[in-house]
């Protein structure tokens, strides 16, 4: 990979993704973009610095974030962004020809009961963008085994396998692919894209009511050290987006979590 994002805020997850970040990469020639990005002020003129006092103060954010990490002799470059959190990001993304965002579950969210915070959640619901989300205070360790759980063989383009190739060539990984039937799946689901079936070492299948409840049950015999899913219309997590929250409650990871995109 070239061009990874990390999308950071005042958050005590911060330093935490970034460090992971520096070790995925480590190694190789990719760089690595932290953003931050600030809210647009209305403010009154009595207060028309508010803009740049909101920019000085996420670039001391960013600064505090660099000193606490080591770069390992990765290329790291900062930027404070204004604008819509989400917007700005694929914006930049799309600007820097990024291969992967890199982003924490938790993001700013306090509620101990959330497993993907708002950041991470707008991300991957109203985003085209790959993303590898962090969970909380999760420290980097090679990865030798990757679960991908799909319910459907079919894969719109190439490009949704991309950084999935990309992650299992630089780690020389296994990828074990777990197949879920369920009551809603097509015939033509049981079909495997050939660029997918080429990267797979091992092969389950198994009968559930959902793919979430598929990969619930088989995620910890399983015992990978990412898990991959695609994000599609009618596939994994269709159920959780009615909000940009996802909840301990409903799923949660101990190991990073590989979110490709598909169809919407």
């Amino acid at each position: 990979m070239k061009n990874i994002l990390v999308p950071i805020g005042s958050n005590s997850n911060a330093i935490n993704t970034l460090q992971y970040a520096i070790d995925f990469v480590e190694g190789s020639k990719a760089k690595i973009y932290i953003i931050n990005v600030y809210g647009v002020a209305k403010a009154a003129s009595s207060m028309k610095n508010i803009d740049a006092i909101l920019e000085k103060d996420s670039e001391k954010e960013l600064k505090t974030v660099l000193k606490r990490v080591d770069n390992k002799g990765v290329e790291i470059i900062s930027k404070s962004i204004k604008g819509n959190i989400t917007g700005s990001i694929e914006r930049i993304a799309k600007q820097l020809d990024v291969d992967l965002i890199i982003s924490s579950a938790k993001s700013n969210s306090t509620d101990e009961t959330v497993f993907l915070g708002k950041i991470s959640g707008g991300l991957i619901k109203q985003t085209n963008l790959p993303v590898l989300v962090v969970p909380k205070e999760y420290h980097f360790k090679p990865i030798s085994k990757i679960l991908m759980a799909i319910k459907s063989g079919t894969i719109s383009s190439s490009e949704v396998l991309k950084p999935l190739k990309k992650i299992l060539n630089k780690f020389e990984a296994n990828l074990n692919l777990l197949r879920v039937i369920t009551p809603k799946s097509r015939k033509d689901d049981t079909d495997l894209n050939t660029e997918l079936n080429a990267l797979v070492s091992s092969s389950t299948t198994t009968e559930n009511g959902t793919i979430f409840q598929g990969v619930l049950e088989h995620l910890h015999d399983s015992n990978p050290d990412l898990l991959c899913v695609i994000r599609r219309k009618r596939g994994f997590f269709k159920r959780l987006w009615e909000k940009d929250k996802v909840y301990k409650k409903d799923f949660q990871s101990k190991v990073p979590l590989l979110i490709l995109k598909g169809a919407f």
